[in-house]
């Protein structure tokens, strides 16, 4: 082994038997150069070192390995296997000491395995490891979460993800890099917005693009713009309309963004006119700018939505239809489609109805729903539980705030400046002090 790579094995083994992880890490991130010239035998490096012990070591080694990674699938290969071995078993104190390192290890792992071509499902088993690996409670947000979730949309396979997504964020695990961690603040909730778009939970697909749209910004981002296409869509599945973006959100949205998709306003003022046909034409007139977006199968979702809104008015209106007319009312291509909506609606519970095969005619129902049940005072329950523990962490988060010193600071600032230009009066004359 080189002597400068015998010197780095050295300092690696000295500095963290003592516990100086700040002047390990200070050391460590003046040794790419390093790492890089001696590519070809830094694997004699890890065999020198304890992944246990030595975790920061084995991390920046890794990182170096991926970065100059050739395109041989051996070498792939092995280094897949490496990078496991070490998520399982490394010191995750350690590696929180180096959050920028890790999460670069992470970055460069999941773009090797996209690039590679290699099955992403390999890789899903070993990021939710590493989330909770360097993460300090269950609802910290880390960079590492959009891994996870990019290798679950290239592999769908989302339960994974959704075991994460469903968890309500409450702190952020910050690096060195800024920019990267706004970065990798959009891409969760980007990302988390897919997953739920194709578990079909439109709901919470809706709030997490709200929340990549409305994020305070001065500059336009493409992950913010790709946001607000998918947050049309999914607007006018759930709503049939576009939903209010909140008044907090940046100017770039109305100066910049909205521009850009006039394709998907165009297709939600189609929406708003409950005209099958003026939907199926603007689909066909920006289909190829559907498809370059990837979202004709949600812009295809949007126009099933309409028909079943349409069908959902006849409820209001009707209390028998025949399959015939519900397919002439609506736009259909026959009864047999209009058979196939009205099933899939009745199965998911957004109407009450039932079909006569015989006659083929549609008996539409009330809510059988009177919410006296066990089952429904249950979720009553815990509904008012989620919302109390919601409302501890904001009382939390609040006090956190004001107890931070540059929040204290900024506010005495303000006060000040507040008394500069707002001068209090003179007292009046004491003949007029009665």
């Amino acid at each position: 082994m080189a002597s400068a790579l015998e010197h780095y094995v050295n300092n690696v083994r000295s500095l963290s038997s003592t516990g100086n992880f700040r002047e390990l890490i200070e050391y460590l991130n003046g040794t790419s150069d390093l790492l890089a010239k001696n590519g070809n035998i830094l694997d004699n490096v890890l065999e020198t070192v304890d992944v246990q012990q030595h975790s920061l070591g084995v991390l920046y080694v890794l990182v170096a390995k991926l970065t100059n990674l050739s395109n041989s699938s051996a070498d792939g290969e092995n280094v897949i296997k490496l990078v496991r071995e070490f998520i399982q078993a490394c010191n995750g104190e350690q590696v929180r000491h180096a959050p920028q390192a890790y999460a670069e290890l992470c970055h460069l792992f999941t773009n090797h395995i996209i690039k590679s071509g290699t099955m992403p499902i390999q890789g899903i088993k070993v990021l939710a490891q590493a989330v909770d690996k360097i993460r300090l409670f269950d609802s910290q947000l880390t960079p590492v979460h959009a891994d996870l979730f990019q290798l679950s949309l290239c592999a769908k396979v989302f339960n994974p993800a959704l075991k994460f997504l469903d968890i309500d964020i409450t702190a952020i695990s910050t690096t060195e890099d800024n920019n990267h961690d706004a970065k990798y603040f959009l891409l969760y909730y980007y990302y988390g917005g897919m997953i739920y778009s194709a578990v079909k939970n439109y709901e919470r697909a809706l709030y997490f693009f709200e929340v990549a749209v409305s994020t305070p910004a001065l500059a336009m981002s493409y992950i913010m713009l790709e946001s607000y296409k998918k947050y049309i869509l999914v607007s006018l599945i759930l709503e049939g309309k576009i939903s209010s973006i909140p008044k907090y959100s940046s100017q770039v949205i109305t100066r910049f963004i909205k521009p850009l998709s006039h394709a998907y306003h165009d297709l939600a003022t189609a929406y708003e006119t409950s005209q099958s046909d003026e939907v199926r034409n603007v689909i066909n007139k920006y289909r190829d700018v559907f498809v370059r977006d990837v979202n004709l199968g949600l812009v295809k979702q949007v126009a099933a939505s309409l028909a079943k809104k349409n069908i959902q008015r006849l409820t209001q209106t009707f209390l028998t239809l025949s399959l015939v007319d519900v397919a002439n009312k609506v736009h259909l291509s026959g009864p047999n489609e209009a058979e196939k909506y009205i099933l899939d609606m009745i199965k998911s519970g957004e109407i009450f109805a039932s079909i006569n095969q015989k006659d083929g005619m549609v008996d539409f129902k009330d809510d059988p729903e009177k919410y006296n049940t066990p089952e429904m005072f249950q979720s009553i329950r815990e509904d008012i539980t989620q919302v109390m523990e919601l409302n501890k962490q904001i009382v939390k988060m609040e006090e956190e705030i004001k107890l931070n010193p540059h929040f204290v600071k900024k506010s005495i600032g303000n006060q000040d400046e507040d008394l500069v230009s707002c001068p209090s009066k003179p007292f009046p004359p004491n003949d007029q002090m009665e």
